[in-house]
């Protein structure tokens, strides 16, 4: 039996964990910073190093004991090195290179976006291992990055499109900020769109028709900001007229949330499929953190079980940053 250390700190999360023969998760310790970070609206660099100085050791002697694994049995230890933000960066390779010097252990540089690929494959015990076949195409769609990547083996991933601009993720994380909703802005989109009707607000649908695989949610921000700033307006007007108010602007945000979700997730979800259908690849998985949106998985599942695709998802707790993916993509590479 063959055990990694991984660790992770490219942006809000401070994280270690200990993987058995790359696939079987022991340990994985995330101590998240959402709640520091959330009166800023948004990630502070300089906090979050200084928040992970803090956090590393601890949560590192978190992993160790719940996996029952001392240090002189890892075969080596990963951590992100790109990309992310630099101060966090620093911290974390600062802290895994200590340790894997000090124990006479080699250091393996992972690639965060490759890592939350792998994250795919993580499971608790091996009844629960998924059995899927090269190649498949991966929609990695996280707070600062939106691709989709042809994974031809373990080793081996093709950027088939990518953003030209804004971050699926970030779009939500500004959104969510416009509306006063707080941060990080995905979950509470994604909570606060169940209650509103995605067919109130016909938001631009940006390159969905162009003839490559790119993406840009820039002008569907726009729309929103726009759209935001009239029924604020109209809301102010109608202050002191009790009826139009309460039709008006009781429900307003959870039908703006609503209607972005369902723009953006179009979008995501016609461009993966129909790379997908050009490429000859009937397996379709997803990765990073807005891959845990309940709409994004119900639509994408449905129109894969239309399509004849095969569709994987990552557990939840494995959407997120993590160190799990993070020691998975070091076994990987390896």
């Amino acid at each position: 039996m063959t055990k990694i250390l991984g660790i992770e700190t490219t942006c809000d999360e401070t994280s270690t964990a200990v993987v058995q023969d790359k696939r079987i998760v022991l340990s994985n310790i995330v101590a998240s910073q959402a709640k520091l970070h959330s009166k800023y609206g948004g990630v502070v660099p300089e906090v979050a190093s200084r928040k992970h100085l803090e956090l590393l050791p601890v949560v590192t002697k978190e992993a160790f004991k719940k996996s029952n694994t001392k240090i002189n049995e890892l075969k080596a230890i990963a951590v992100s090195k790109e990309p992310g933000l630099p101060p966090a960066l620093t911290v974390g390779y600062g802290f895994a290179s200590g340790l894997a010097l000090s124990n006479n252990l080699p250091l393996i540089e992972v690639n965060h976006l490759e890592a939350h690929i792998s994250g795919i494959w993580l499971a608790k015990n091996k009844k629960e291992l998924k059995k899927i076949k090269y190649p498949y195409l991966c929609l990695l769609v996280s707070g600062g990055h939106t691709e989709i990547r042809l994974v031809t083996n373990s080793s081996q991933t093709k950027i088939i499109g990518k953003t030209r601009d804004d971050a699926a993720g970030e779009a939500f994380d500004k959104i969510a900020r416009l509306l006063d909703l707080g941060y990080p802005g995905g979950p509470v989109i994604n909570k606060i769109s169940r209650l509103g009707n995605e067919s109130t607000y016909d938001f631009p649908r940006p390159m969905i028709k162009s003839n490559n695989y790119d993406f840009s949610f820039s002008g569907l921000k726009t729309a929103v900001k726009k759209k935001v700033s009239t029924i604020q307006k109209e809301c102010n007007r109608y202050s002191e007229q009790k009826d139009l108010y309460s039709e008006l602007c009781n429900n307003w945000k959870s039908d703006i949330a609503a209607s972005f979700q369902e723009a953006v997730v179009d979008v995501l979800i016609s461009k993966t499929v129909n790379a997908a259908k050009q490429l000859k690849v009937n397996i379709i998985t997803m990765a990073g953190g807005v891959s845990a949106n309940s709409r994004l998985r119900d639509k994408l599942g449905r129109i894969a079980y239309k399509e004849n695709f095969d569709i994987y998802y990552p557990d939840l707790e494995y959407c997120v940053d993590n160190a799990a993916m993070v020691a998975s993509r070091g076994f990987e590479m390896i």
